[in-house]
């Protein structure tokens, strides 16, 4: 508890903010401890399936299945409406319209994942209008972008620190559909057998969201939608829309642009050091889902505590993100080859310096909860437009010359911009891109 408000409060009121916030601490660590043990599930499975996909569909299948995907991920950001966040922290603010936040965010997001399907197959129709197996994995892996709608249940979870109903829920989808994809590889299914699997786990997996949440002893049926809720859902959230698919661009540009400039093979060679360095991702994602709740609370107490929670997301950011960059960076190419085979080995170099974007991504997801608690997602939105026009512009001059090379040359500028370099930019973001430099210099958390 902060010496600078509570010594001024009576005793009993002290004992029980304390008991509080050691309650609190336990949650948190509780839920961390969840969503670690499920994305090390899903790292060690994912990864070891993964690699016999790609060893079973060789460079140039599995660069045009990578490319489908990233294809669709550009528009599903849109089906989300940049609503996660906000879900999260209304219902915190306001625990007693929780059937009202979620429905109207429901309906939303249920429209948006329509849109984001008929945008998906209106683009690769016309940038591939010759290539029906482009055009058809598209159409089978964006079918999950309606479903996707039922992720508000998710972050209902989130918002109580209560991770493991959505961690068991979705895994028993992803261990359900893994198993699918070994089956499939062992009787020689073709690629478009791989499509329809990626879309069955996005809906199975929102079948688990629901009955979880049906077991908690909520129904999706007490829901209800108000236009004035949307409005204002809408009216807080379309800049974190813009800035999701934004990042979206900037995270997946570099394979579309592979892939139409380079072609398929190259994509897939790629795509092997883009899998091994976003493995990684959950370390800052369960950190920042477990602390970012704390934040909304912490910033209605004040500045000390609400600065103080934030210079230890940022420290765990950056530390979590080192420890995995170091040790990689000197593996790559021997893990690379012994992974997925000599036919990808020039994915190696391009792991041994992609791995360091992940320091960045990992800080870029840590001050989006900061921009979010102060409602400043205009200026989130600037930032992330600004790395993507970056990560677009030397892709376009570093891809033809360079291949995949460039284009991991080219993300990590975009995304040290984006995340760090911008903040000296834009005043109000000052002293956080100051708070960003102390993570990096000297991440302490204890």
């Amino acid at each position: 508890m902060s010496r600078t408000w509570g010594q001024f409060l009576p005793e009993v009121v002290r004992s029980r903010l304390a008991g509080l916030q050691q309650a609190a601490s336990s949650a948190v660590v509780s839920n961390a401890g969840w969503q670690l043990a499920d994305n090390l599930l899903r790292m060690a499975v994912a990864l070891v399936v993964g690699i016999w996909l790609a060893r079973y569909l060789g460079p140039a299948q599995f660069g045009l299945f990578s490319y489908a995907v990233a294809f669709v991920a550009l528009f599903s950001s849109i089906s989300s409406l940049g609503l996660d966040d906000i879900i999260v922290r209304d219902i915190v603010r306001t625990s007693a319209d929780k059937e009202t936040i979620l429905g109207t965010s429901f309906t939303l997001k249920l429209v948006g994942g329509v849109v984001a399907l008929l945008a998906a197959l209106g683009t690769i129709f016309f940038l591939r209008p010759n290539d029906g197996l482009s055009q058809g994995l598209v159409a089978i892996i964006g079918i999950g972008t309606v479903f996707q709608a039922f992720n508000v249940i998710e972050f209902w979870f989130h918002s109580q620190v209560q991770a493991k109903y959505a961690v068991l829920a979705k895994n028993a989808a992803f261990l359900l559909c893994s198993l699918g994809k070994v089956v499939l590889i062992l009787v020689g299914a073709p690629l478009v057998a791989f499509a329809w699997i990626a879309s069955a786990e996005v809906m199975l997996g929102m079948s688990g969201l629901i009955l979880a949440y049906h077991v908690r002893g909520n129904r999706v049926l007490h829901w209800n939608v108000q236009l004035k809720k949307g409005t204002a859902l809408l009216k807080d959230s379309w800049p974190l829309m813009l800035s999701s698919v934004v990042i979206v661009i900037y995270l997946r540009i570099d394979q579309i642009m592979l892939g139409d400039m380079a072609g398929d093979s190259e994509v897939g060679i790629y795509s092997v050091a883009v899998r091994l360095a976003e493995v990684w991702y959950f370390i800052p994602s369960a950190i920042y889902w477990s602390l970012f709740p704390g934040i909304v609370e912490a910033r209605g107490v004040g500045d000390e505590m609400f600065f103080g929670h934030l210079q230890r997301l940022y420290n765990w950011a950056a530390l979590s993100a080192y420890a995995v960059a170091l040790p990689v960076t000197f593996v790559a190419p021997w893990l690379v080859s012994t992974l997925f085979g000599e036919a990808y080995a020039r994915a190696g170099l391009m792991l041994s310096v992609l791995i360091w974007s992940n320091v960045f991504t990992s800080l870029e997801m840590a001050r989006s909860g900061f921009l979010t608690a102060m409602n400043w997602t205009r200026l989130y939105l600037l930032t992330v437009t600004l790395g993507c026009l970056l990560n677009v512009g030397l892709n376009w001059m570093l891809i033809p010359r360079y291949g995949g090379m460039g284009a991991v040359v080219a993300s990590l500028a975009a995304y040290w911009f984006a995340a760090h370099g911008s903040c000296f930019i834009f005043k109000p973001l000052w002293r956080t891109g100051v708070m960003l430099t102390r993570a990096l210099a000297y991440p302490k958390v204890w």
